[in-house]
């Protein structure tokens, strides 16, 4: 009597005075403890029962397995499974139900269905716990196995038997059979069959289904009103569940919590802060904004509205914090780009005593990916190492940081502890050694992801053709393009994009525009990718000829199509139609010019020898010139040897950026063709004690699927003496037959003239051109890359080769390409 009125105070008073106690007093304080929430105490009471030497009987292991089921202690439901095998209490239905109900609920599955099996038993109940079990387990499939062998049983399903069936169905098919089974059985109206049908089709994203079997409910509860509120989230209708929300207080019922977590998780999901806001207010009238999911879930909602403010303050409102509620705020700052908030949070959270978990540790990853805190990034990774953690998503978020973080070798490493890894393992560390220019490397490890079985997706070929491009690979190149053909893969306006960067950046123009012509429906980015691709070629004419033709289907250029078109006017010296592409982008776009588009616009004019309307243009900036416009301004003054202008230029370039080698290197070029040796040398001065240094000639040229690099008057390549006879001979044929004398006056060196013309014949791209010669087939093509401009002597140079040895040259240097034929280059030597 005390125990069903909830005074179990009493009850235990009353208990403890008895001198005598039998097993039904002992099994009414069980029932006591287990219905008011205390299981924990049945089971030291059971304990204490067993000492005392008074025999359990069926109504006792049925309370005290229903105790273990609450706290999921299965080794105390193991041990009154022995004492039932003992004590021939196995038999009993009663017994055997509540002990597959223990072991379903501490996961022991085939302890259960063990159980199951031997029971033999037509008891609806037992077959209901065995559904339930294998749905609450995510085993759906087994699931359904079990209710087909009720079926064949001829054991008459309940309410329960459908709702536990129809949890268990991720598939419309089974769901719709069930259904039907449903319909016949005349189980149709019951409430929680139907609440159980529109979770179901709401998770087969039939949300019609869903709304008419919602409709047909005629007696409602909570429970139906939050199962349709949930359906329409879940598919994304989030006015929709904004709608039955209001269709709820106007019917008169309470919204509960649930209700509350669904409509704010409706107005995160789809940016809706007003709403958001109302329902917090509705909330915290309603006295719910403490509880902690609600906390939390407001949290969330005002993360995705990207209102950190309201986020902060709604976090803080929360009494008893859980870890749930440090990883939300911590990725609601990442999300919005409050990197640094987002640390500072992890470390209160850390003072506050909070279990990390995966969810937290990948926000915080992300967080240090942009901020480049590569400390913090080690630290997560040796927390990884210790707990062993082996969640491959967290797993290939490190890799993917280190790799951001130019932690190449950290990144490779990591990558090789991966024990299983999946495609997306391979693919971010193809990805990292393409951020940190290692293409190389990059394609070696794409050949090791195809050798051990790995299925390319559409991110690794992305990630392969930008290794190929940055390294002019032509054959790797059409191996991925002719994979991606032959797997009838779809060729989305992401890849078809990536083809034609990768065509045109290994020196086939042609072949991006058959893959650009090829698609139908062209978006953007692939219309910017050809006009870019003709832009690198000097092609400016057509790619502006293919700008208007864009602009004749009714797409809207942006920003980065403006920057391919300056780059190509830039490249062609189509300075009238760079003016005119500058002016249509403000004034007929109304797009404010980046600082990379006064770059483009300053080269042209630069290149055009309009060095004072360059500078006035400079001037005219409404925002601070950035390194890359007064780089185009000096790199234009050096080759026009106008020093006053150049001067000026110089003093801003190092005043913004101090640390970069490449500015000292273009600034003393300018003084060395000035003759004017003293200020170089004190330009390398400064370079020494800032410990900066140049980068070298470096250029390489594909060979029989392999590429082979060559560094400035290098001789570590194996066939290196044959390389320099090779040279010699190319040398002596030019000199004799082409009359080719090296302009040592590229030599911005102050050293004897027989020294210029060593450093000349030394030049990277000679030794790659060389090598070409040597292995490749007479009058093949020769595509050589540079990370360097090309000099004027290996220009002239290698137009007299491209005629004398009847070859076609491509070469890619470090501004545009230049393809040689029959002594010519279709630069027009403008470049």
């Amino acid at each position: 009597m005390y125990a069903k009125c909830g005074s179990l105070l009493d009850a235990e008073d009353l208990f403890d005075e008895m001198l005598e106690r039998s097993v039904f007093t002992y099994n009414a304080m069980f029932g006591a403890y287990v219905t008011n929430g205390d299981p924990s105490k049945a089971i030291e009471l059971y304990a204490y029962m067993r000492l005392s030497g008074v025999p359990a009987d069926a109504h006792t292991c049925s309370c005290v397995l229903k105790a273990c089921s609450g706290v999921g202690d299965i080794y105390c439901g193991r041990e009154i499974h022995g004492y039932a095998v003992k004590c021939g209490l196995v038999c009993n239905d009663i017994v055997v139900n509540s002990l597959v109900s223990v072991y379903a609920r501490c996961n022991d599955l085939n302890a259960a269905e063990l159980l199951f099996n031997r029971s033999g038993s037509g008891d609806v109940v037992l077959w209901n716990l065995m559904i339930s079990a294998y749905a609450a387990n995510g085993m759906g499939k087994e699931a359904l196995r079990v209710f087909r062998e009720m079926q064949n049983a001829a054991v008459t399903p309940t309410t329960y038997t459908f709702v536990a069936a129809l949890q268990a169905c991720n598939e419309l098919l089974s769901g719709v059979q069930i259904h039907a089974f449903v319909l016949k059985s005349g189980l149709s109206f019951d409430r929680y069959v139907a609440n159980a049908l529109v979770v179901m089709y709401s998770k087969c994203s039939r949300i019609n289904e869903a709304a008419r079997i919602f409709i047909d409910i005629g007696d409602r509860d909570n429970v139906s009103w939050n199962s349709m509120l949930a359906a329409y989230v879940q598919n994304g209708l989030y006015d929709k569940s904004l709608d039955l929300f209001r269709e709820i207080i106007r019917a008169g019922q309470q919204p509960d919590q649930v209700s509350i977590i669904s409509v704010l998780s409706a107005c995160g999901r789809s940016g809706n802060l007003l709403n958001g806001m109302e329902i917090h207010a509705f909330a915290l009238k309603n006295e719910m904004e403490l509880d902690l999911q609600v906390g939390n879930t407001i949290v969330d909602m005002y993360a995705k509205c990207s209102k950190t403010c309201f986020m902060d303050s709604a976090f803080r409102r929360i009494p008893l914090k859980d870890y749930i509620s440090w990883t939300t705020v911590i990725a609601g700052y990442v999300q919005n780009y409050c990197h640094t908030k987002a640390l500072q949070s992890f470390r209160d959270a850390l003072v506050e005593g909070i279990d990390i978990d995966k969810m937290m540790i990948e926000s915080l990853l992300l967080a240090c990916r942009t901020l480049i805190c590569i400390s913090i990034v080690k630290e997560i990774h040796g927390y990884i190492t210790r707990r062993e953690l082996s969640d491959i998503i967290l797993q290939n978020t490190v890799v993917d940081v280190y790799g951001e973080c130019g932690e190449v070798d950290y990144a490779r490493n990591f990558f090789k502890l991966i024990e299983v890894k999946n495609v997306v393992s391979w693919t971010t560390m193809v990805a990292c050694y393409v951020h940190n220019g290692l293409a190389d490397e990059a394609l070696e490890l794409s050949y090791h992801m195809v050798n051990a079985g790995i299925e390319l997706d559409s991110i690794a070929i992305l990630s392969i053709l930008s290794a190929a491009a940055n390294l002019s690979a032509l054959r790797k190149g059409k191996e991925i393009h002719a994979f991606v053909v032959r797997r009838s893969l779809h060729l989305g306006d992401s890849i078809a994009s990536s083809l034609v960067d990768m065509y045109a950046s290994c020196g086939t123009v042609e072949k991006s525009y058959k893959v650009f012509n090829s698609m139908k429906d062209k978006d953007l980015v692939l219309w910017t990718s050809m006009i870019n691709a003709y832009g690198m070629h000097g092609q400016g004419v057509k790619a502006i000829e293919l700008f208007r033709k864009m602009e004749s289907e009714n797409l809207l250029p942006d920003h980065i199509t403006f920057l391919a078109l300056l780059f190509a006017c830039s490249h062609s010296s189509l300075v009238d139609d760079g003016k005119t592409i500058f002016n249509a982008m403000q004034f007929q776009y109304d797009m404010e010019p980046w600082p990379e588009h006064y770059a483009c616009l300053v080269d042209l004019l630069g290149r055009a020898n309009c060095l004072e309307e360059a500078f006035e243009l400079v001037k005219s900036m409404k925002t601070e010139p950035t390194s890359a416009v007064w780089c185009a301004l000096l790199g234009a003054c050096r080759t026009h040897r106008n020093m006053e202008i150049g001067e000026i230029a110089a003093r801003n370039l190092l005043e913004i950026d101090p640390e970069n080698p490449g500015n000292y290197v273009l600034i003393s070029n300018m003084y060395a063709a000035a003759e004017r040796w003293e200020d170089v040398e004190q330009l390398r001065m400064r370079m020494k004690i800032k410990k900066l240094k140049k980068d070298p000639g470096c250029s390489w040229i594909e060979v029989k699927n392999k590429v082979h690099t060559f560094i400035t008057r290098d001789r570590s390549h194996p066939e290196s003496d044959e390389i320099y006879e090779k040279l010699s001979q190319i040398t002596e044929k030019l000199e004799s037959g082409g009359g080719y004398k090296p302009e040592t006056s590229y030599v911005l060196h102050n050293v004897e003239e027989r020294e210029k013309v060593k450093m000349l014949h030394g030049h990277s791209e000679r030794l790659a051109l060389a090598y070409g010669l040597l292995t490749t087939p007479h009058r093949t093509p020769i595509r050589v890359t540079k990370n360097l401009r090309v000099c004027g002597d290996c220009h002239t140079f290698t137009k007299l080769l491209s005629k004398f040895y009847e070859r076609e040259i491509v070469v890619r240097d470090a501004n545009r390409f230049h393809h040689f034929r029959d002594g010519v280059c279709s630069c027009g030597d403008f470049w």
